[in-house]
């Protein structure tokens, strides 16, 4: 899944994309680097962020989708908590949608996921992007996460969503410290009996600069390191901004998790 932020305060590409047409062209360079989903986002969802009112999120992304989807025969997803943002973008041409709510912060949300049977991707947050950093504490991360999903599942399905249409996401640096998301990358597997494809996001996080030091290349040295260690834990889908070093990456990642031993 690569990622296309339309924000003017992304942490990573620090708005570079706002322009529609950088946006579109991005879009277009991702598909063709490989991404195999394009997510769009309209709403940056940094550490200590404000909510952006939806007529703004959606002036942002709707273009943009609807431009993509008329070049690509890559799916689109919507990364949003807003059911009116995320109906926009469906009726645009997005066919997945991302929220890192997992259905609590719009009661219209669930609705609208049945209604149109498409994809949703249910995340884990400890408290909201504005105040998830300020000081997250678990007596078990992988635990507790393992059963907020296991929730935020039998919710969806309570609102009519099939459970072939979930993916969970554990939600890497969303009210998390630098030894919690290390323990949900190492423990991944721990959320395979959900029975259902586990996506994650680590990439250009900040856990990654503070293991190693500031700048722009050692944030995607780790990011890659982090890619790899989630494919072999069982991630099926990996959110990333650099979509051709990570097709790579996983390449060898998959070679090695699926190399055969014999007597040769």
């Amino acid at each position: 899944m690569g990622v296309l932020n339309v924000t003017p305060d992304s942490f990573s590409d620090g708005g570079r994309f706002f322009d529609m047409e950088d946006a579109v062209a991005h879009g277009e360079a991702l598909a063709e680097a490989g991404a195999d989903i394009i997510d769009v986002g309209g709403e940056s969802s940094r550490p200590f962020s404000e909510p952006v009112p939806a007529e703004e999120e959606i002036q942002r992304v709707i273009p943009v989708i609807e431009e993509l989807a008329g070049r690509l025969s890559v799916p689109i997803s919507i990364d949003t908590t807003k059911a009116q943002v995320a109906e926009q973008a469906l009726d645009a041409g997005a066919v997945i949608v991302n929220d890192i709510g997992a259905l609590r912060f719009d009661p219209a949300m669930a609705k609208l996921v049945a209604d149109r049977d498409v994809p949703i991707v249910l995340m884990h947050m400890q408290g909201t992007p504005k105040t998830m950093q300020a000081n997250p504490q678990y007596e078990d991360v992988v635990g507790g996460v393992k059963a907020f999903l296991a929730d935020a599942i039998n919710r969806a399905e309570a609102a009519g969503i099939d459970r072939s249409k979930i993916i969970v996401d554990p939600g890497i640096g969303f009210g998390k410290t630098v030894a919690h998301n290390l323990l949900l990358i190492k423990d991944l597997s721990a959320l395979q009996p959900l029975g259902v494809p586990v996506l994650i996001g680590p990439s250009r996080k900040s856990f990654i600069s503070k293991l190693l030091g500031p700048g722009d290349e050692r944030r995607e040295v780790g990011t890659q390191a982090a890619v790899t260690a989630a494919a072999m834990n069982g991630a099926h889908i990996v959110r990333v901004h650099d979509v051709e070093r990570t097709r790579e990456t996983l390449k060898l990642a998959d070679a090695i998790r699926e190399s055969v031993s014999s007597n040769h």
